[in-house]
């Protein structure tokens, strides 16, 4: 008997989402033309004949969300998406993980989305340019930013001017000078709000920034927040007889990078040099790791129960919440006699 041709085939072979299909059999408007046309050749191609179920799926209640995201092999994503998990347990749907790639996120999620869209997205870290925001517009569909702002979206967004300033501010308060700087590889909105804020407050604090202890790893992994940049970073400070007696690091992972480099060198933290991270990741308390805390994981919750009221009511006032950092102190950054 020959094997029957079901909706996942038609998917399978033309390369989009199940809810995609089932949107070009319904006829919606909310799939490019370009879409509609590589569907409607594999349907062609595979002689399927839908069945009445498989024409509802589009008129059904919403089935598939996808989320976006530059990588999910971070700690500080893992934490956001634990979040998301564990939320959409609670719901009657499915989710799928797109990797947009650290390298160019907006160009590669404008990819992802004209090759069809599910029921909703949850967008993370990518900026919406005005091109995409068209096109998400035309498919009317409920989106959720986090770590992105716009006005057209419900967003959460960090306040990484006040995580830098903060940081800037425990290191001077705590008594140190010569303070240092690893940025990320890659210039982002989010690595430039973390300077900005880090550099008002050390010209807040009176103390002058040596330019030599700014420095950015050579791997480009993960746009530069990974251990390896952090190792990296101290042996370029080290070429340069830059070590600072202080260290502030655009992440955690850089910042366990960097402990292990100085440990290299015969240098002790806090003793030699002070260390402090960013994102509050769970290995960080166990490494006594003073950092600034993002709540990853409750705005990872935060962000699907905003989907699903969205679900309910498309027209609900926007809400657009700042999700405010808060300093962990801990023995990295203990004060010198």
């Amino acid at each position: 008997m020959a094997k029957k041709i079901t909706i996942y085939d038609v998917a399978k072979e033309a390369g989009v989402a199940i809810s995609t299909v089932s949107r070009v059999l319904n006829d919606s408007p909310y799939v490019s033309e370009e879409t509609k046309n590589k569907v409607q050749a594999s349907i062609d191609k595979l002689d399927f004949h839908p069945q009445v179920s498989a024409r509802m799926l589009a008129r059904r209640q919403p089935q598939i969300i996808a989320v976006a995201v530059p990588t999910f092999t971070t700690p500080f994503f893992n934490e956001v998406l634990k979040g998301v998990k564990d939320e959409i347990s609670k719901l009657d749907l499915d989710f799928i993980i797109y990797n947009t790639g650290s390298e160019d996120p907006e160009e590669n999620f404008k990819r992802f989305i004209d090759r069809g869209i599910p029921d909703g997205l949850v967008v993370f870290s990518i900026d919406i340019n005005e091109k995409v925001h068209k096109r998400l517009q035309d498919y009317d569909i409920p989106v959720i930013l986090v770590g992105a702002n716009h006005p057209g979206y419900d967003y959460f967004y960090w306040d990484n001017y006040k995580g830098g300033f903060i940081a800037g501010k425990h290191l001077v308060e705590n008594g140190f000078r010569n303070i240092g700087f690893i940025r990320s590889h890659t210039k982002s909105s989010i690595s430039d709000e973390r300077e900005r804020g880090f550099r008002d407050a050390l010209k807040e604090g009176g103390v002058n920034l040596n330019e030599d202890m700014l420095v950015s790893g050579i791997t480009r992994k993960h746009a530069g927040f990974s251990e390896e940049a952090g190792y990296e970073a101290i042996k370029i400070l080290k070429e340069r007889n830059a070590i600072p007696d202080a260290l502030f690091c655009s992440n955690d992972a850089q910042a366990i990078g960097a402990m292990h480099a100085l440990s290299e060198l015969g240098l002790s933290v806090p003793e030699d040099v002070a260390i402090l991270g960013y994102d509050n990741i769970k290995i960080s308390k166990y490494l006594n790791l003073s950092t600034i805390d993002q709540a990853m994981y409750d705005v990872g919750i935060r962000s699907i129960q905003r989907l699903s009221e969205r679900y309910k009511d498309k027209n609900i006032k926007l809400k657009q919440t700042i999700i405010e950092p808060e300093l962990i102190a801990r023995k990295s950054t203990k004060a010198r006699k």
